[in-house]
């Protein structure tokens, strides 16, 4: 086999993954993915590549998309070839061809344009993948342009376009938006935030004293542990703050060594932390809940005392996203836009080296890869619980901001 090597033919360059010798002098045009399944983007990935191989002479005798199979479980070792699926997509690739040269027409026709086409900005933009140009294309397009509106729906986005709005503090009124579009055009035309009555009746189980609940997961392709899968999310570190009824805060931590599977040992912390109390435990989204749901099913010994405490969570989340509303959200209720903007002062700015989940998921990747010498491993080790710190810091802060909510007090 050849890996990667490359071609040129009909003013396109490409490189192939896997060129495979099948015999009679002939080939197999191997495409490998990351994902979990064959997209449509991906045959036309290949149908491309087949178009410049049979171009510059080559016979492809047959094409296949390699993908890593999510139902394959890690033993001990890794078996290669389990973790990976074949599928001959030679067919469906075949009904594409015809296709490709009418495109490279085309895109080769818009390559000699002095200014760029002129395409509207939508969702399409983001299918099957991000547009590098988006900044380039949108830089015009005002602060309240009605694409950032969540949850507006397609055909009410494009009738709104169609009658000449683009700002959501054009919308009319008597426009039906849903109740969350509809809060958002409120508060922008108002310029105030917004505040339900309802803010304490939806506060009044979460305490304190209270829990305050983050976890961090790593979900590798390559599965790190035996039974483990590709793409499994495995809990890896977690933050508990608690407030006392006379607002004593204190703060607990758990961060996996990576060399073993963690999910036994951080559960066991976990429940050894919260204890049997019936006090809540503050979490934002059902992330933790769906993290401890899959921990029960994985330790059934565990599994009364892990949804005994999955029944205390309270979702911080709901209550934001149902009764606040503040501009400075910028469209999105997650933590790190709601928290900055109802606690002056706070945020994930002054973290060093991993300030989203992302960033943590990838770092804990590397620990558990054993790719880093000892001296960078303490200072992920460091960075990772300061990341997961922060974030039940943010809970306990937002919950506070929140029980002394009035709109007056509300920040500009």
């Amino acid at each position: 086999a050849l890996f990667d090597a490359a071609f040129i033919h009909d003013g396109i360059c490409i490189r192939i993954d896997v060129l495979e010798r099948i015999g009679n002098g002939a080939w197999g045009l191997r495409e490998v993915k990351s994902a979990a399944r064959v997209k449509d983007a991906h045959l036309d990935d290949v149908a491309v590549q087949r178009h410049v191989l049979e171009g510059a002479g080559l016979t492809v005798a047959s094409v296949e998309v390699i993908h890593v199979d999510t139902r394959y479980v890690r033993a001990d070792e890794i078996d290669w070839c389990r973790l990976f699926n074949r599928v001959d997509v030679t067919a469906a690739v075949a009904k594409r061809l015809t296709r490709i040269p009418q495109i490279v027409r085309a895109l080769q026709e818009q390559l000699t344009f002095t200014a760029a086409p002129v395409v509207e900005p939508s969702a399409h933009c983001w299918t099957p993948y991000g547009c590098e140009f988006w900044a380039h294309c949108t830089h015009d397009k005002p602060a309240d342009w009605i694409y950032h509106l969540p949850r507006l729906r397609t055909a009410m986005r494009e009738a709104l376009q169609a009658a000449g709005i683009e700002r959501i503090t054009d919308i009319p009124d008597d426009v039906e938006l849903g109740m969350i579009p509809a809060r958002i055009r409120d508060v922008l035309q108002s310029g105030r935030p917004y505040m339900s009555p309802d803010l304490d009746t939806a506060l009044a189980d979460f305490g304190p004293p209270a829990y305050y609940l983050d976890f961090e997961t790593m979900n590798a392709a390559i599965p790190p542990y035996p039974g483990t899968r590709p793409f499994e999310q495995i809990p890896t570190q977690w933050s508990l703050h608690h407030v006392d009824a006379d607002g004593t805060l204190t703060q607990r931590e758990f961060l996996a060594d990576g060399r073993t599977d963690p999910r036994r040992e951080l559960a066991e912390t976990l429940l050894a932390a919260v204890g049997d109390s019936t006090e809540p435990i503050v979490v934002y989204s059902d992330f933790e809940s769906m993290v401890l749901n899959t921990l029960a099913s994985a330790f059934p010994d565990l599994a009364p005392a892990i949804q005994a405490v999955r029944a205390r969570l309270h979702d911080l989340w709901t209550v934001v996203q149902a009764h606040v509303y503040h501009p400075a959200f910028g469209y999105s209720f997650s933590l790190k836009s709601v928290a900055p903007a109802l606690v002056p002062g706070f945020g994930w700015g002054n973290l060093e080296g991993i300030a989203d989940g992302y960033q943590a998921a990838r770092a804990f990747n590397r620990l558990a890869a054993d790719e880093c010498d000892p001296a960078d491993a303490a200072q992920i080790r460091r960075a990772l619980l300061a990341y997961c710190a922060r974030d039940t810091r943010a809970l306990v802060e937002l919950h506070r901001a929140l029980r002394d909510c009035s709109l007056a007090s509300l920040p500009d």
